[in-house]
């Protein structure tokens, strides 16, 4: 079988593929037929160097991935060999809240899923919704999770009639979108052109911003809620100052990501006087998982995929989706 392997921070020409024995699944391990794998923001901090948590040398890349269970390990009875699965991100984040005891992670410190067998934990692994291909499976354990936490993982949740900003088309936003409107809010996204606004439109969004057009896009946000704000922002690049001027007063700021250049540090009084909670967001628990599964098992809903890969074009794969032209997960096929 064959895997491929990289050196963090060895870019693009260090991602190689090699042949290896089929692997044996040990004590309450599950060994995975991959049938697809998906790339999100992660995987290009792996490639370059930048990711914030350890990656081992030769490490096989990837978190998110989705297949079929070709043998499992003594002591294993809560999946069995045939059941569609997908990895969780960090296989020992079952519920609660995060740990250090939880750092080990897919495609960092643990072996990861651009392979064709994946020995996974078998407690790290959850079954997928029965209306979704593997390549729809496999866009979910980063940024699915990511949205779906920052979403409801606060205790309060986002409560039907609220109003949500989500910003941009990469994943955790679209993700967000779909989950809003399936939770009963009003959604306001950004963009930066009329190409993906109307598209966002399509996906449900019940007004869209341009932020290239209107660069006070918080103005305008409070404009469309007569003043008061958004109850709940998904902010995926770290603008906070930008995200807390868009909030309702006691609303709710979800940071999921940031760029180096667009994080300027947050001026505290603009967060007092925001009257806003502002909470970090690193995927989910396995438990997180689960919900959304269901939520999205019963609202039928399907991930937005941009482009799919084979196996042999991984790095046509990685290339494409760092040119920033995706709307929608970059999906490779094993």
């Amino acid at each position: 079988m064959r895997s491929y392997h990289l050196d963090s921070g060895a870019g693009l020409s260090g991602l190689t593929v090699r042949e290896h024995d089929t692997p044996a699944p040990g004590p309450g391990q599950v060994a995975v037929a991959v049938r697809a794998t998906s790339l999100s923001f992660r995987e290009l901090l792996v490639l370059r160097g930048d990711y914030i948590l350890p990656v081992k040398p030769d490490v096989v890349p990837i978190s998110d991935g989705a297949g079929d269970v070709v043998a499992v390990g003594a002591g294993v009875t809560a999946v069995g060999v045939g059941d569609r699965v997908a990895a969780t991100l960090f296989p020992s984040w079952q519920d609660g809240p995060f740990g250090l005891e939880h750092l080990p992670q897919l495609g960092g410190s643990l072996d990861g899923m651009l392979t064709e067998i994946a020995l996974v934990d078998a407690a790290g692994l959850v079954p997928v919704p029965d209306h979704l291909s593997y390549e729809e499976a496999a866009t979910l354990p980063c940024a699915a999770v990511t949205a779906w936490n920052a979403l409801t993982g606060d205790g309060a949740g986002l409560r039907p009639g609220q109003t949500l900003v989500v910003q941009g088309s990469g994943g955790v936003s679209l993700f967000a979108l779909q989950f809003g409107k399936a939770l009963g809010a009003r959604v306001i996204a950004t963009t930066s052109s009329p190409e993906k606004a109307a598209r966002l439109v399509e996906l449900g969004a019940d007004d869209v911003v341009d932020y290239r057009a209107t660069p006070d896009w918080p103005g305008r946000v409070r404009e469309l809620t007569g003043g008061r704000g958004a109850d709940r922002v998904v902010d995926i690049a770290g603008l906070l100052e930008q995200s807390l001027r868009a909030v309702a007063m006691a609303g709710h700021v979800a940071c999921v990501g940031f760029a180096s250049e667009t994080a300027p540090p947050v001026d505290p009084r603009i967060l007092f006087g925001s009257g806003a909670s502002v909470r970090a967001v690193a995927v989910g628990s396995r438990a997180q998982f689960l919900d959304m599964n269901r939520m999205i098992a019963v609202n039928r809903l399907r991930p937005v995929i941009d482009r799919t890969f084979a196996f042999d074009d991984a790095a046509a794969a990685y290339d494409y989706y760092a040119s920033g032209k995706s709307f929608g997960k970059v999906v490779i096929t094993v």
